[in-house]
């Protein structure tokens, strides 16, 4: 099973994302393709972790690829794994004005079950954003 992990930033010319639109649709597609995983938003930047069959796995990236909402897409880890490290698939999308130190936990407990590497991208990238 592949483990894809990127980070992207919202393209500026891209209509405002609707994180439910954006669950729903992946919700459809992952389930279709036996991929989970966790997706971090804060409306600036986009941080995944896809997990499945390598063929879905990089099928749903270059789809991601190619989405216009995307720019400057960078992979940070590319591994295979024995077994699925975040479960179910879940999105974490924090708010303008939510409470930055709950969403920090929400990321914590989602990423528990990732590699020490892919979880601390994770954490670290949810602080970092918040101080931004």
């Amino acid at each position: 099973m592949l483990q894809l992990v990127y980070v992207s930033s919202v393209s500026p010319n891209a209509a405002p994302a609707d994180p439910a639109a954006i669950l729903a649709a992946s919700r459809t597609n992952n389930r279709r393709d036996a991929i989970t995983g966790l997706l971090y938003s804060d409306g600036t930047r986009f941080l995944q972790a896809l997990e499945g069959p390598e063929d879905k796995v990089e099928a749903a990236f270059e789809r991601i690829r190619q989405d216009a909402r995307h720019r400057a897409i960078v992979i940070l880890s590319r591994r295979v794994i024995e077994e699925r490290e975040f479960g179910e698939w879940a999105m974490a999308h924090r708010t303008s004005g939510a409470d930055a130190d709950r969403f920090i936990e929400r990321v914590k407990a989602l990423a528990a079950n990732a590699a020490p590497d892919v979880r601390a991208t994770f954490e670290g990238f949810a602080k970092v954003r918040r101080a931004a």
